[in-house]
């Protein structure tokens, strides 16, 4: 029977800005998601004073004067570099291991020499002192089971480690946990679980699988099963190769001439050509889209999308850059405020699948090594170190982040100075 180990920083974003502020241990914190629109961190005192996942900032403004809740903006730059760091130290720590997030992996826990409550506890204190970040850890046989042991571990224990190879554990958890905290059970499946009676998590599992599988799907019968003990799940299970990627932001200003949004759907275009490229995959069709803001009454309102073919699938940034580029040239129009841009790529080729075109041009010469090089380059140095000369290095239109902390980890002009 296989075992899994769910390893999760707490409050993620939040521990992240804390590991360079000690300053802010016991403070409640928040983080704010693109635009600082909405939290989308929270520390436990943050919590405690009803401070909600997603809630508007602008909306919270006299709470957090009243309370002295500190405030930062989503520094993902630090967030990504720290990510790496914690799922290197859990690659040390285990003979396989999945991703699941930026802040949450699986391990494989078979075949230990030592208990499992006591590799839970070296896990938790090995990335405490090498990266310095606070984690729980939840294990079990399944990964549905172990979820919950995770989240039992971050809400009901000192130590942060929760072991359900107990059967009998098992069942006292499940009974005490609701349907909806069960891993993949979202908010309409919850309702219509709950309108059968199946108010727990230990109702859920005492429930007829084939019954199950009828009434809903084979995702909720695997559930079901996972729930009694029954591994559905691998380890190696992640998540499907997108079939879309999209890459849009709201402005920190209205743009109103056509050179602003030039650059801001190159720019756009460029980090999703990245994604492309990292996934493998090439493209056939691009989207891209401008709409004005569409809550003030006083301005007139303006949005327009255009999908542009490719004659040949790629990944080239400067393809897909002047793609974009033509399709933003034919919905342009002036006299409005532009709030958005975006782009979004779709109908994906895997190398092997594309098939040529007599009449297309050519490819680029040498587009596969000058891409990789890009992204080796941009992968060491920095995104945007190499890029394409329509791209700004600090666009005025860039996104709201009025209180971002500092690149910690990846400028030498930021760098922490010990006092």
């Amino acid at each position: 029977m296989p075992t899994f180990a769910l390893v999760d920083i707490n409050n993620a974003y939040v521990s992240m800005e804390r590991l360079f502020r000690p300053d802010l241990r016991g403070v409640p914190v928040i983080v704010l998601g693109n635009g600082d629109g909405c939290v989308v961190s929270r520390s436990n005192e943050a919590k405690a004073l009803g401070i909600g996942m997603g809630e508007p900032y602008f909306k919270l403004r006299d709470l957090i004067e009243q309370h002295g809740v500190q405030v930062f903006s989503s520094n993902y730059a630090l967030y990504g570099n720290l990510s790496a760091r914690f799922m290197s130290v859990l690659g040390d720590l285990a003979s396989q291991m999945s991703v699941n997030s930026i802040d949450e992996a699986w391990l494989s826990a078979d075949g230990l020499q030592e208990p499992l409550p006591v590799y839970g506890r070296r896990v938790k204190a090995e990335v405490q002192r090498l990266v310095g970040l606070p984690v729980c850890v939840g294990i079990a046989p399944t990964k549905t089971l172990a979820k919950l042991a995770n989240e039992c571990a971050k809400k009901h224990t000192r130590s942060g480690v929760v072991d359900l190879s107990d059967p009998a554990r098992q069942e006292k958890l499940l009974k005490l946990s609701p349907v909806g905290d069960v891993w993949g059970i979202g908010r309409q499946l919850k309702a219509r679980l709950e309108a059968m009676n199946v108010a727990t998590a230990w109702d859920l599992a005492r429930q007829d699988p084939a019954f199950i599988r009828k009434a809903f799907s084979i995702v909720v019968e695997k559930t079901v099963r996972e729930l009694r003990g029954e591994s559905c799940f691998p380890l190696g299970d992640g998540p499907e190769p997108k079939k879309m990627i999209a890459c849009s932001r709201s402005f920190s200003e209205r743009i109103t001439d056509l050179d602003g949004l030039r650059e801001a759907v190159a720019s756009y275009t460029s980090r999703a050509a990245e994604k492309l490229r990292a996934q493998g995959d090439y493209c056939r069709l691009l989207q891209v889209y401008i709409r004005t803001g569409v809550f003030n009454p006083n301005e007139p309102h303006y949005g327009r999308t255009a999908s542009v073919p490719l004659p040949c699938p790629s990944h080239d940034t400067r393809d897909l850059v002047q793609a974009a580029l033509a399709g933003l040239e034919g919905i342009y129009r002036p006299g409005y405020r532009y709030q958005k841009a975006g782009v979004v790529l779709m109908e994906f080729v895997s190398p092997g699948q594309i098939q040529g075109d007599l009449f297309a041009p050519a490819p680029r010469p040498g587009s596969e090594a000058l891409m990789a090089a890009l992204d080796q380059i941009n992968a060491r140095m920095g995104r945007g170190t190499v890029r394409l000369a329509r791209v700004p290095a600090a666009p005025g239109w860039s996104m709201k982040a009025e209180m971002k902390s500092p690149a910690y980890v990846s400028r030498w002009s930021e760098l922490p100075i010990a006092t």
